[in-house]
């Protein structure tokens, strides 16, 4: 009951997501702390799983790139990540993130992506094809580095044999580029 109305707000979450982006699309450009914000390595840690069902929960490691402003379109970014877990799932994905800033050192960075999934020993999502939802909330050093968590869940949304979906919590770090390159 419960893990049924969890789901039901995920994907009304995910609705929401999308209008969120189309929303600040129309009023106009998000508050941009800095007009060149670096390209990012973001390393993250945490835990997957589902704490409102009787499923099997671990630890979750990922890897992503985020491109610099080259890559930039009406201030949404792409991103290219892959993840593992410690059960030896692994994911891999690419999204469209959204960085809204509160001052100059609070972003929120909901985001939206597409991956392929392989369960290994872990989860069965129902199908090889995963969506991928969820937002970040990091601090902003001088750096430009970040330090915040993340929440994300990945769904089929039906289009697999079955749909459980899974909830990640992690804990990242993002270094910019600019500092592991030479001038």
């Amino acid at each position: 009951m419960v893990t049924t109305a969890f789901r039901a707000a995920v994907r009304t979450g995910t609705g929401a997501l999308v209008l969120l982006f189309v929303v600040l699309l129309a009023a106009g450009a998000p508050a941009r702390a800095a007009e060149d914000e670096p390209a990012y390595l973001k390393l993250s840690a945490g835990y997957k799983g589902d704490i409102f069902a009787d499923r099997k929960s671990g630890g979750f490691f990922a890897f992503e790139y985020r491109p610099g402003p080259s890559m930039e379109l009406w201030h949404i970014r792409p991103s290219f990540g892959v993840g593992a877990t410690t059960d030896t799932s692994v994911y891999g994905w690419t999204a469209l993130n959204l960085d809204i800033y509160f001052g100059s050192r609070l972003v929120l960075t909901p985001s939206t992506g597409i991956g392929l999934y392989s369960k290994g020993k872990g989860q069965n999502l129902g199908s090889v094809l995963e969506f991928r939802n969820g937002a970040e909330l990091a601090w902003r050093f001088d750096d430009m580095s970040r330090l915040g968590i993340g929440l994300h869940y990945l769904s089929n949304y039906g289009i697999g044999d079955t749909d459980p979906g899974l909830g990640i919590v992690t804990l990242f770090y993002a270094h910019p580029l600019t500092s592991l390159l030479p001038d």
